[in-house]
């Protein structure tokens, strides 16, 4: 633990080929933060679990995609540890012992799960494992000593629990943690073709893997300015989902397309078919680095590997001081 930069703990659920919405909300976070900080970015397998443990054969490829997807986004296996959650057993040991030091009414005044309770129809069926996800997340964070965390809003309650957590177990058993802060990320929802939330489980997708004939083709599917109903109809590009990938992928030329919408000069098939390309375009060296590592056999499983063994050094470490601040294993 030389290095005196501030450390940083995040990561995500595996759920194979990543997509634009998380590429907007979290990855170009991730990428920009690894000379600032000692960077840990973790596969959170354990986590799916808590919603989903009867498809767990997806797991292992679901894993080897999305790591895929953040090399090829940016991250540098050598300036950031990149790892899965179950293969550091550290974790599940800290999760034990975080959970001896907080009680059950406080994890169900989680606001965060009792939106997930109500948004899944999970009111007859919350796990023991679910309920305690926090403790988890706070063993996740806690076991790398992270100082910082970027989360959404949404997350900011877990980060608070983490909080009371550290300061119980440093108040009892000597400071071993530091007491992380929730960096809060603008997490923007970048919106799907359809202009819902993007989601796979909608099937509104553009993925950063994507061909540029897949992402013309389904371009072509996306929804514009409802009102505008004939080539020769002015639109309102503020209200068109077109246009808000424009303002993402090619801003230096989104006055023009504003104008040429409000004035009917730019039709909505030729504004597709020119986004399409301009988001093909950014993100062909994404699609290339993929490709490359993609072409080498086992390496993406000798980065895990690696990032595994880095992560298992730092947790040994973490667990040891607890032991000993603890009296026990």
């Amino acid at each position: 633990m030389s290095d005196p930069r501030q450390i940083i703990l995040s990561g995500n659920r595996p759920t194979g080929r990543l997509h634009l919405g998380n590429f907007t909300g979290a990855l170009e976070n991730w990428v920009s933060l690894q000379d600032e900080f000692r960077c840990f970015f973790m596969v959170a397998d354990w986590h799916v679990l808590t919603t989903d443990y009867e498809h767990t054969e997806q797991i292992p490829e679901n894993t080897r995609q999305m790591v895929l997807d953040w090399i090829a986004a940016g991250l540098d296996p050598e300036r950031s540890v990149l790892f899965v959650q179950s293969r550091v057993k550290e974790h599940a040991e800290l999760f034990l012992l975080l959970a001896m030091l907080i009680t059950v009414p406080r994890l169900e005044r989680n606001p965060t799960l009792k939106e997930q309770v109500r948004d899944l129809s999970m009111e007859e069926g919350v796990s023991y494992g679910h309920l305690g996800y926090p403790v988890l997340q706070a063993a996740d964070i806690l076991t790398y000593r992270a100082h910082v965390v970027p989360v959404g809003e949404d997350q900011l309650p877990h980060i608070e629990i983490t909080r009371e957590v550290a300061r119980k177990f440093n108040r009892l058993y000597g400071d071993v943690f530091p007491v992380p802060e929730g960096r809060l990320t603008k997490f923007a929802r970048f919106p799907g073709l359809d202009g819902k939330r993007m989601s796979k489980s909608l099937g509104n997708t553009i993925d950063l893997a994507d061909t540029p004939g897949e992402i013309a083709t389904k371009m072509r599917t996306a929804l514009t300015d409802p009102g505008r109903k004939r080539r020769s109809d002015p639109g309102r590009p503020e209200i068109c989902l077109v246009y808000t990938y424009w303002q993402k992928f090619a801003a230096e030329q989104s006055d023009e397309i504003a104008s040429g919408c409000r004035d009917a000069t730019l039709g909505c098939v030729d504004c597709k078919r020119r986004v399409a390309e301009v988001m093909a375009n950014r993100l062909a060296p994404l699609r290339e680095r993929r490709a490359d590592l993609e072409r080498q056999p086992g390496a993406v499983d000798e980065i895990i590997h690696e990032g595994n063994a880095r992560a298992r050094a730092v947790a040994a470490d973490t667990l040891g001081r607890v032991r000993e601040g603890m009296h026990v294993g």
